[in-house]
């Protein structure tokens, strides 16, 4: 369920990132290659970046298929980022339909998505809601809102971006677990998990992209081990197990 993007590198259009590659979000909005769970995903969309002297992350969303909206297409080719998040979503039955249940979700400068589902959000919810009560997105009707709390709860008591996301998917193993690919970045790096889902990173000498598919048909992609996390910033790339 879903698709997701995350981008580090020289900044580029977000025309570039998300609509003009040839298997593109846009084509995994209604042609998806490599998606077990649904057939596609025209339930919302949404895509994060960040903006030189303001702090926190701008986000553009909206509750219906990415390739209905002529503004964002308008708008795609005339903004440049260094630094991006982008969703297309499948709705897990039982939540919201509403722009709110768009990813990414954002707090400050933290942007995440997930794909994937909780496979018992209603439990997991009435355990660990007051964890929650922090940030304010959480109230949203989808099970990323909770999925989100608890990567801002890691990183507020000093967790890194990593180490924040491996964490919430630790705790949510433990209550009900589900497919867990969450994709996140706090405004200089970019980090994901794989848990239940493919996930594939390409290297690049001056970018990173770490995708739920590749967006082309190059060989230079590379697939995720499952339980694993992934963590780029603009000198490194990781590769390293979760402890869950």
């Amino acid at each position: 369920m879903c698709r997701h993007l995350g981008y580090l590198g020289v900044p580029r259009p977000l025309s570039e990132l998300i609509l003009d590659a040839p298997h593109s979000l846009l084509r995994q909005s209604y042609q998806p290659r490599i998606q077990r769970h649904g057939v596609v995903n025209a339930d919302g969309f949404g895509a994060g970046w960040y903006v030189d002297g303001h702090h926190d992350a701008v986000r553009y969303r909206q509750a219906r298929p990415i390739w209905s909206d002529a503004s964002f297409s308008s708008l795609a080719p005339t903004v440049r980022s260094g630094l991006m998040i982008a969703n297309v979503r499948s709705a897990t039955e039982g939540t919201a339909l509403d722009e709110t249940a768009a990813a990414p979700f954002r707090h400050g400068r933290w942007l995440m998505s997930l794909n994937g589902r909780l496979f018992d959000w209603p439990g997991a919810r009435k355990e660990l809601w007051h964890r929650a009560l922090d940030v304010p997105e959480a109230g949203a009707a989808v099970d990323t809102s909770l999925v989100f709390a608890l990567a801002v709860e890691a990183w507020t008591s000093g967790a890194s971006l990593g180490e924040g996301l491996a964490q919430a998917v630790g705790t949510l193993v433990r209550h009900g677990d589900g497919r867990l690919n969450l994709l996140a970045s706090d405004g200089s790096s970019l980090a994901a998990t794989r848990h239940g889902e493919d996930l594939y990173v390409r290297r690049g000498s001056d970018s990173t992209v770490i995708a739920s598919e590749p967006t082309d048909d190059t060989d230079d992609w590379e697939l995720v081990p499952d339980e694993h996390v992934v963590v780029a910033t603009g000198e490194s790339v990781s590769i390293t197990p979760m402890a869950l």
